[in-house]
């Protein structure tokens, strides 16, 4: 299957890719001169699915839209929607982890519990009455310092209990299969599977 990944972050079109396997080609939306959706929703859901609507209009392909980002109990659950854009600016990973730290300076390190969490939304056209919707949730929490070279984002102060290291630690294969976006995906892909998802 044709898919067009409604995002123009290439971190999420290299993940994706590796996880999807065969049976499915994924296309990031810039390869079509798509630009990025504006995201009014209110919750994780809904931002995926006016993503997705808007690759989808776009290119007439089905679309995957993947609406992530990391909910800090501290915080309220911020930066959550905002994740990408922390700062003001989208997509400025040292500037968002930078105010992440100084918001945090403060709170002790049982205090700063946080977790990732990814919403993808699969569209077969932009009015599918029926899309196809999973979402995965890693827990951990938030370092006091950058630790790691590997994966993006706020992944070098995101500290996996479950693997006793950062997220930008860990070997790409296993953040691959453990992390918010791996675990969305696997749902997904049980979906795709199950009864009712014939038009896909």
């Amino acid at each position: 299957m044709q898919l067009v990944l409604a995002s123009s972050n290439q971190g999420k079109l290299v993940e994706l890719r590796e996880l999807l396997g065969d049976g499915f080609t994924l296309h990031a939306q810039s390869e079509f001169g798509i630009a990025d959706a504006e995201e009014t929703g209110l919750s994780f859901v809904e931002n995926a699915l006016i993503k997705a609507r808007h690759a989808a209009r776009a290119s007439g392909l089905p679309a995957l839209a993947d609406d992530s980002g990391l909910c800090v109990d501290a915080l309220g659950g911020a930066p959550g929607l905002h994740s990408a854009r922390y700062t003001g600016g989208h997509g400025d990973s040292a500037a968002n982890i930078d105010r992440l730290l100084r918001e945090l300076d403060a709170v002790p390190d049982a205090a700063r519990t946080a977790r990732f969490v990814c919403v993808l939304a699969l569209l077969r056209r932009p009015d599918d009455p029926l899309p196809l919707i999973a979402q995965g949730v890693w827990e951990g929490r938030i370092l006091r310092q950058r630790t790691g070279a590997g994966g993006f984002g706020y992944d070098p102060v995101f500290f996996s209990p479950a693997h006793g290291c950062s997220a930008a630690e860990l070997a790409a294969a296993v953040k691959s299969r453990d992390s918010h976006r791996g675990l969305a995906l696997a749902q997904l892909r049980r979906h795709l599977g199950s009864p009712g998802a014939e038009h896909f």
